[in-house]
């Protein structure tokens, strides 16, 4: 996509988009109203708060960042958010009306919570300069966490960044418990001080009505990027998610990096894995569970772990990654309450506070293996047995060399996989197949398990169902007929389960394979796709006419 190119956005028009995400947010969060005239999210019981002479909290910004700062009002949080247009900051008469909103008859004050941009800096301090004007107690905290660089102009500094999050609940909290704001101020900026984030960018954002803020290359990623998409401190190859965190912490904590967090062997941290906006859940997880193993095989304990989106740049894929050195009042105040429907509740161990890597919970589950040597079931001769094996090797081979045309097949109707995932349970079957084959049966229910356990997926239930199902007619005997009624009762269990019929364009032999073309799907993925859009046969059709002419070949 070129620069002049708008990027698909799901909005009404680029100049409301903002507003409108701000009515839908309160819209899903009636404990929130805005303020008329205003882009200013502000907690509904603020009266309640200010009678309560609890000093109150107000953050902000350029939108495009969701759920930040909006997201975070809410009791245990901030008392209101105020919001600028896409990625600008917030013009000064509105971040004063949000601060009378909270701050007015407050005699406790108003704390604001600013991320170290020039803009919003330059907006917030005005705006805070003229309430303290009109009477209203008001301080300000900076907040610049970036340990990727800083600006060579000496007046901007540290970038801020998602730890920006952390200081709104640290202050939330101590709000909560009654501290002036002189206390709270303190404590804030120490805490800021004992915190660095760094940045990690896959793909580029994009402004609603324009094209993407800059260009990436598909195998490149960015360290040290801007939550703007501002220029990191280098570009390098793709590599694995536990390479990616290496390289972030490596640079966050590197000594000889003048912007780095000293962290020490023993220290306690808190640990936020953010989402800038386009990474899945998927991805987040792994980096999350990288990003302690790195920390714990370094002697830093993980006290605190939180992953999710937490400050984004619109639909930038990539991540960012906080740690904050913890004491007993920071982890008090990150346990404490709050209402803000953004701030996330890991799930704990009844009555723990502190996290710790889990050890595996133990299950306990029947061995199974291909090979049995039971002699209550029907047993075959050595040369049955390595026919038997010949043909599940040739079978395994046939699907592992088809897995690219299977896949080619599967874009169309399904998710493109079904190479893959055919092509993992056969290896599975290889790998674990024993030339000493003794009982068809129990061979039958160990390649059920094998298939359900490696193959995985749909296709995974399907075969694991058909082998069980077979199994049950290779008890006694393994004669031609043993064989087809297996083959028979194989076929009944996948249409009793399964929901398939005959004519459904799923699994066929080979003629019934390649009529799927002009049939319509009635069960499976390919039933979501329109009938237009089938003009190839089906995958788990043609993959069923792979391992039966497998068999095929080697019985003649």
């Amino acid at each position: 996509m070129s620069h002049s190119q708008q990027s698909k956005k799901l909005v009404n028009s680029v100049d409301k988009c903002v507003d409108e995400c701000l009515a839908g947010l309160v819209t899903v969060n009636p404990g929130l109203g805005l303020l008329s005239g205003h882009r200013v999210v502000v907690r509904t019981d603020i009266h309640d708060v200010i009678k309560s002479g609890k000093v109150t909290l107000l953050s902000g910004g350029g939108s495009g960042h969701e759920p930040a700062h909006a997201g975070y009002v809410g009791r245990g949080m901030l008392s209101a958010a105020v919001a600028g247009a896409v990625f600008t900051s917030p013009p000064p008469h509105s971040i004063q009306s949000a601060i009378r909103a909270i701050g007015k008859d407050n005699p406790a004050g108003v704390l604001l919570i600013v991320k170290n941009y020039t803009g919003d800096r330059l907006n917030f301090g005005l705006a805070a300069e003229r309430a303290k004007a009109e009477g209203i107690k008001v301080d300000m905290v900076v907040v610049g966490e970036d340990c990727a660089l800083t600006s060579t102009d000496k007046t901007a500094g540290r970038r801020g960044l998602c730890g920006t999050v952390l200081i709104h609940k640290i202050a939330g909290g101590l709000a909560e418990q009654g501290l002036c704001l002189e206390d709270i101020v303190k404590q804030v900026k120490a805490a800021s001080h004992k915190m660095g984030t760094i940045g990690l960018s896959l793909s580029p954002c994009s402004v609603p009505g324009m094209g993407p803020s800059f260009q990436l290359g598909a195998d490149e990623i960015e360290l040290g990027l801007g939550i703007h998409g501002e220029a990191g401190v280098t570009r390098l190859k793709l590599v694995s998610a536990k390479e990616v965190v290496q390289i972030m912490l490596d640079h966050m904590l590197n000594p000889q990096n003048n912007t780095h967090l000293l962290v020490r062997k023993g220290d306690s941290v808190c640990c936020v894995v953010n989402n800038l906006g386009g990474t899945s859940v998927l991805e987040l997880n792994i980096i999350a569970n990288e990003a302690v193993m790195y920390l714990e095989n370094r002697g830093i304990l993980v006290d605190r772990l939180y992953c999710g989106t937490f400050m984004t740049s619109l639909e930038m894929a990539g991540i960012s990654i906080t740690l904050l050195i913890l004491d007993e009042t920071l982890k008090t105040c990150l346990d404490a309450d709050t209402s803000a429907p953004a701030w996330p509740h890991p799930l704990l161990p009844s009555g723990v506070k502190d996290r710790k890597t889990p050890s595996h919970m133990t299950c306990s589950e029947p061995a199974s293996g291909v090979v049995s040597t039971e002699k209550s079931f029907h047993t075959i001769s050595k040369e049955e047995a390595s026919q038997l094996y010949d043909i599940i090797s040739h079978v395994t081979q046939s699907l592992i060399s088809s897995e690219s045309r299977l896949n080619e097949l599967d874009t169309e109707a399904g998710d493109g996989d079904c190479g893959t995932t055919l092509a993992r349970g056969a290896h599975a079957i290889r790998d674990q197949l024993g030339r000493h084959i003794v009982c068809p049966y129990t061979l039958a229910l160990a390649l059920a398990v094998l298939v359900e356990t490696d193959m995985g997926g749909t296709s995974g239930a399907l075969y694991s169902l058909f082998l069980t199902s077979a199994a049950e007619c290779l008890k006694t005997s393994t004669t031609p007929e043993a064989w087809s009624e297996a083959l028979k009762q194989g076929i009944h269990a996948i249409m009793k389960y399964g929901g398939a019929e005959p004519g459904d364009r799923t699994m066929a032999a080979d003629k019934s394979a390649q009529d799927t073309v002009a049939m319509t799907a009635h069960a499976g993925r390919a039933s979501y796709v329109g009938k237009d859009r089938l003009t190839k046969p089906d995958a788990g059709a043609i993959a069923v006419v792979t391992w039966m002419k497998a068999i095929l070949e080697k019985l003649t």
